[in-house]
């Protein structure tokens, strides 16, 4: 993710704190360094000299050339004016209460990932305790009205659809719209998600549709979903829609691809409209708030450790974190324990992902140098072995081991290495648990991460 803009970054602040003092010249140096960056990322240019002007005017300024630490000083001006182009603060939806009906109308081209951005969302508001519908109102898209049913069906979300002839013409789409939303009031639903047609580029047609549409509807929000990796083009559509739609935000799709970041960065300044959220893969969890001060911390290589903390929250229950801590005090950790934590630390996304979170990984590491086949087999082994098995492991003879290793596709020897490892983690939390303090510090952490991973 932006792995192109964080190596440039990261570079620079090593180069530059590693001074005892810093010149004028040297901040020029940093800067044209950044600029540069900046520009082959695919930012606008108008947003990288604004960029630039105002980053060499504060930093020649005292309070850097003659600080206690002039290096630092200087990263934290960069990263103070990344945060504002990327849009300083996390905007919300504004949405009614949920005793009253809002409405959501997804828009963008075809290819933008606009009707699985509309599942995400209706996924992410279930689970906060809202009750959203889906309205199939792409009738241009073969495939749309399927696609959306079927992803919606996993996450146990309703959808409003219409059987009729495809494609369908602009007063079919506004009827769908209209009765979807009557269809939500007279169910209780409270959030109407609207996910219109697409196209494979702007034309009147499909601004007079969604325009139509929204008529209609009188949306609470209206979203662009663009694909990032596209740069400034996305900024481009952009401006076309808010211009003849009056956008009030942006869903950036494909973000966990991103080399570059040119979109995220120019987006909010060349159009004012705030980026809401961003898909970072392709599975319905894969949808995350934006947070500008976060993303530029990960620009800049240092991390986003609150991130990661919720991701971990989110994944591990509180109580059986602590039922897994007493199973570590009184050495009764299991196999099945293990395979537990192997499928949680899966749960909460790529090991890529999860890495370029922590403090000076970030652009990094590359999925090259990621070697997660090791999880991989330790999952088939355990899950080869029968319930026993794991709950007991001394009970894993020759024989065993050689079944195991054949329903898993592996060999003895990965058996039997995996077993060696379990017996040396039951051993270390054993003599853990024997230390107060270790134990203290185990707790917290479990309380503040959810547990641990193998």
């Amino acid at each position: 993710m932006l792995e192109k803009l964080t190596n440039t970054f990261s570079d620079v602040f090593r180069n530059i704190t590693g001074k005892s003092t810093i010149t004028e010249k040297n901040i020029e140096e940093a800067v044209d360094k950044i600029k540069m960056a900046l520009l082959e990322a695919d930012v606008n240019l108008r947003v990288v000299r604004r960029f630039v002007n105002s980053t060499i005017e504060e930093a020649k300024g005292e309070k850097v050339l003659r600080s206690v630490d002039p290096g630092q000083q200087f990263i934290k001006i960069v990263y103070d004016k990344l945060v504002a182009l990327l849009g300083d603060t996390k905007t919300d939806l504004k949405l009614k209460g949920p005793d009253t009906q809002s409405v959501v109308l997804f828009l963008g081209l075809q290819g933008s990932g606009k009707t699985t951005s509309a599942v995400k969302l209706a996924a992410r508001l279930k689970k906060e305790g809202r009750k959203p519908l889906l309205v199939a109102c792409d009738l241009v898209r073969p495939a749309a009205i399927d696609q959306l049913c079927v992803n919606a069906a996993k996450a146990d979300v309703p959808v409003y659809k219409e059987d009729i002839a495809l494609p369908g013409t602009a007063k079919d789409a506004v009827r769908i719209a209209k009765a979807g939303k009557e269809y939500a009031k007279k169910n209780g639903l409270d959030v109407v998600i609207v996910d219109t047609a697409g196209r494979m580029q702007i034309d009147d047609g499909m601004m007079k549709e969604i325009a139509d549409i929204k008529d209609v509807l009188k949306p609470d929000e209206v979203i662009l979903v663009a694909d990032s990796m596209t740069g400034q083009n996305a900024v481009e559509i952009a401006k076309a829609f808010d211009e003849a739609l009056q956008l009030t935000g942006v869903i950036l799709t494909k973000f966990d691809s991103d080399a570059r970041g040119g979109a995220a960065i120019s987006l909010k300044s060349i159009t004012g409209k705030p980026i809401l959220f961003i898909g970072t893969g392709e599975k319905i969890e894969d949808f995350e708030p934006f947070h500008p001060e976060r993303i530029a911390s990960r620009i800049l290589g240092m991390g986003d450790v609150v991130s990661l903390v919720e991701k971990a929250q989110e994944t591990i229950d509180i109580e059986e974190a602590e039922k897994l801590a007493k199973k570590m005090q009184s050495n009764e950790f299991t196999l099945q324990d293990m395979l537990d934590q192997l499928q949680r630390v899966k749960k909460m996304g790529s090991m890529q992902s999860l890495l370029e979170m922590m403090p000076g990984l970030a652009g990094q590491i590359q999925d090259t140098d990621i070697d997660t086949s090791g999880m991989k087999v330790q999952e088939a082994i355990i899950l080869s072995m029968t319930k026993k098995e794991r709950e007991n492991h001394l009970i894993i003879g020759p024989s065993r081991r050689k079944r195991i290793a054949k329903g898993s596709g592996t060999s003895v020897a990965d058996v039997n290495r995996l077993i060696k490892q379990f017996e040396k983690t039951r051993l270390a939390m054993k003599k853990m648990s024997r230390n107060k303090g270790m134990q203290a510090k185990l707790m917290s952490q479990m309380g503040n991460m959810g547990g641990f991973g193998f």
